[in-house]
């Protein structure tokens, strides 16, 4: 059966144009490695090896694979091309550009990847300049601080002339799109699941921003729903993607930490944001920089330490970033509660929350959140004793 997928010269679908042999032979490889992915670290090593299965066939391949008749059949049980014909199908019905590993726009840093997607589905567009790409990524329960840190990342980075890419979880990586969006930016979004599936739900609205300002990215076929193995496997490509990854909170069980150590793999740069070491959420950043990962505190510091061809392309398309710390950012209108808690913070007596509580009529969680902001924005500075004045 799957011999078919590399022979015909056309494959006649209804309702469109005839497709060319190749697309529908790399779709019935793909899905076929998809349904077994111990199979595939039999018969794939980088791009030429996926060259080489393409020219396979069946009987190369039950040879190259060594199995027992009866676990060869089961393994091509499966109708493959009759599925890469639908699944080819209702792609471009949905509007989504599949793009196959020796075609043109497929993302060059993958080549390096020693197990390669065969194709990507794409939404949006995938640019030339999109190799000019950091990764921003980091926890899903993350902190205000590292959201704060992430979008404004995200957004300098995005000003810089980069493309910002991550993985469009909660968190850190919803954060650092919605920076390089803010910025009129380009964003890259790698998912764990279909192309044609919402996660996390809450998403959808900036998923569509970003389809329109930038790309969303998979390797999995259409409706593959988040299966938490997915998204180690999607981490690669994140790590691949980009010539450099920083990581902004990780706790030390992170699969950002996944994405780093790939990333290290590839020699690609690794950086992180330091946070206390009385965090959970900065653990796994603050054993980066340890062990020898770029410590970053202003996007300047990515910007500099990225390979030479990568800086001078973005310092010709790009803006000048500002070059404050990474978080600290120009004091805007507050909100109402958080004017509130600054009027009543005192420049020389420290106060305690308990203190400020009795004088101001805000619930004690509210009230840790505005002291909380107020840090980040450099208005207010905690004290030993956890006593707060203002800056």
């Amino acid at each position: 059966m799957l011999e078919s997928a590399f022979i015909p010269p056309t494959v006649p679908l209804q309702g469109c144009l005839m497709k060319p042999a190749s697309l529908r032979a790399w779709m019935s490889i793909h899905l076929f490695l998809h349904c077994h992915p111990v199979v595939r670290k039999e018969v794939s090593s980088g791009l030429d090896g996926l060259k080489a299965l393409k020219q396979l066939g069946l009987a190369g391949l039950q040879e190259r694979l060594r199995l027992r008749p009866r676990g060869m059949g089961d393994i091509f049980s499966a109708d493959y091309p009759e599925w890469a014909d639908k699944e080819i199908l209702a792609a471009e019905s949905a509007g989504i550009t599949i793009l196959t590993c020796d075609g043109p726009g497929y993302p060059p840093g993958l080549c390096r990847l020693p197990d390669p997607p065969p194709l990507l589905y794409v939404r949006g567009q995938l640019q030339p300049g999109d190799v000019d790409a950091v990764a921003v990524v980091g926890s899903r329960d993350a902190t205000p601080y590292g959201r704060r840190v992430a979008r404004d990342l995200g957004e300098r980075l995005a000003e810089a002339g980069v493309t910002v890419v991550s993985g469009l979880a909660r968190g850190v990586d919803g954060a650092a799109h919605s920076g390089a969006l803010a910025a009129d930016g380009r964003t890259v979004a790698v998912l764990g699941c279909g192309i044609d599936v919402v996660y996390p739900k809450e998403h959808a609205g900036l998923l569509e921003r970003i389809t329109a300002a930038g790309a969303v990215v998979t390797e999995f076929p259409l409706g593959t729903p988040p299966r938490a193995g997915h998204f180690p496997v999607r981490n690669r490509i994140l790590a691949a993607m980009s010539e450099g990854v920083v990581v902004v909170e990780a706790a030390r069980d992170s699969g950002s930490l996944i994405t780093a150590g790939l990333a290290a793999d590839l020699g690609v740069l690794v950086g992180a944001v330091p946070g206390s070491i009385l965090s959970r959420t900065s653990v796994g950043c603050n054993d980066l920089i340890f062990d020898g990962a770029l410590l970053v505190r202003r996007v300047d510091d990515i910007l500099g330490a990225l390979p030479g061809g990568t800086r001078e392309r973005v310092a010709r398309r790009g803006g000048a970033p500002t070059s404050r710390p990474a978080g600290e950012v120009a004091a805007g209108p507050l909100s109402p509660g958080e004017a509130l808690v600054l009027e009543a913070l005192s420049i020389t007596d420290p106060q305690s929350a308990e203190d400020l509580a009795r004088a101001i009529p805000l619930a004690s969680g509210v009230l840790l959140g505005h002291l909380l902001e107020l840090e980040i924005l450099g208005l207010a500075l905690r004290q030993p004793g956890d006593l707060f004045i203002r800056k």
